[in-house]
């Protein structure tokens, strides 16, 4: 079996007297790129704090691409862990300043940042960013601020921003298409699916509460309720009618066409981007 990524071994949190997450033991593998589906406060979220370092488990460890030490130990530097991440999420662009342009925002991946106060006269960083830029199809966004962008436009910034990340190990999408109409979330899923097949990362984990959204690409599933795991493994297995009906508590069929996914609720489709709350 391949070192992992990253392992999480019995997490489990727990604040305030509410449990957060139960016994969360989960690896992400080298090529292997996961889907995370769970409804709203099924501890989806929580999770992605766990690994990123902003929530500190109570019971349990993370480790990362194999170590023996956990990272909570003072032989690892949390914010050295977060260069290897890419991480796509509306908290993020939430505290991008408006008036950053989108080679800023981009270059401040390179140091895990946002708003990264320290402009940069590097060339080879420069070069880099605008390379970045090309790859994800933005470079005319180069000079143009956040604030004149598209939702789409802005999601191609930020994976730019995202594969800038030094050593990059795995990116996160964390509910990438909130805000993208039907005809730009296809053309941003399908720019995912062309990334990930050309290899720009070593593993991409998906966390959405769309089944439309799973693209082709995906190959394992981890499907969560109120902080516990329902099923994770390979997505044939993991992803399904059963998994789904108790993630959402409602009885659900699900059917896939061509690697994609659809949601019916009895006979009634759930059209997409319908949610279950």
């Amino acid at each position: 079996m391949a070192a992992p990524v990253f392992e999480m071994e019995n997490v489990s949190v727990r604040r305030d007297g509410k449990q957060i997450l139960e016994d969360i033991s989960w690896g992400v593998e080298r090529d292997q790129h996961w889907v995370v589906v769970g409804g709203n406060g099924s501890g989806k979220t929580s999770i992605l704090n766990v690994l990123m370092g902003y929530l500190t488990p109570t019971t349990g460890e993370v480790h990362m691409r194999g170590r023996e030490d956990a990272v909570n130990s003072a032989s690892q530097s949390w914010d050295d862990w977060r260069k290897k991440i890419g991480f796509v999420s509306s908290s993020i662009s939430q505290q991008i300043e408006l008036g950053e342009t989108g080679l800023e925002i981009v270059l401040a991946g390179r140091h895990a940042m946002v708003n990264y106060w320290k402009k940069t006269d590097d060339p080879r960083e420069i070069a880099a960013a605008e390379k970045v830029m090309e790859k994800v199809n933005c470079s005319y966004l180069r000079d143009q601020v956040w604030a004149t962008m598209s939702q789409g436009e802005r999601q191609r910034i930020l994976i730019g921003r995202a594969l800038m990340a030094q050593r990059m190990d795995v990116l996160i999408l964390d509910e990438p298409c909130a805000g993208l109409d039907p005809v730009a979330r296809e053309h941003f899923l399908g720019f995912i699916e062309e990334l990930t097949q050309k290899g720009s990362f070593r593993s991409l984990i998906l966390v959405t509460h769309h089944v439309e959204e799973i693209i082709p690409a995906i190959t394992h599933a981890m499907v969560l309720k109120d902080g516990s795991i329902i099923s994770k493994g390979e997505k044939r297995r993991a992803l399904n009618s059963l998994s789904l009906s108790k993630a959402f508590d409602s009885e659900l069929k699900l059917r896939s066409r061509l690697g994609r996914y659809r949601l019916y609720y009895g006979d009634e489709f759930i059209p997409e981007g319908g949610k279950i709350v």
